[in-house]
């Protein structure tokens, strides 16, 4: 696995790794996680929704999330999408910089 160059980034451990999130009817979303930025103490995890049709690693939208809850060793273990149109950009920007030697950006 490649590296991330920023100090702000956290990139995934395992190329492909995939999460399942439960949404508001309580059913598990699949999401490969991308990679994490930190930007004033907050965290923005990035993931791409996976399917039979988009597998992990392939290509496609990135879905925006903020970790809002941590275990006690401090990992994230919950998240809220972002909302805010101001705070994604900027949180994709800085991944964007941060992944830029791990992923191709179109």
């Amino acid at each position: 696995m490649r590296q991330g160059s920023a100090p702000n980034f956290c990139p995934p451990v395992e190329e492909g790794a995939v999460f399942c999130f439960e949404d508001e009817n309580g059913d598990c979303v699949d999401l490969e996680f991308l990679g994490m930025v930190i930007i004033d103490d907050l965290r923005y995890a990035f993931f791409f929704p996976v399917s039979e049709d988009a597998p992990a690693t392939s290509s496609g939208s990135v879905v925006i999330m903020q970790a809002v809850g941590f275990d006690e060793e401090g990992q994230p273990e919950s998240f809220e999408f972002v909302e805010d149109e101001a705070v994604a950009e900027d949180a994709w920007q800085a991944f964007r910089e941060a992944a830029k030697d791990l992923y191709d950006f179109e």
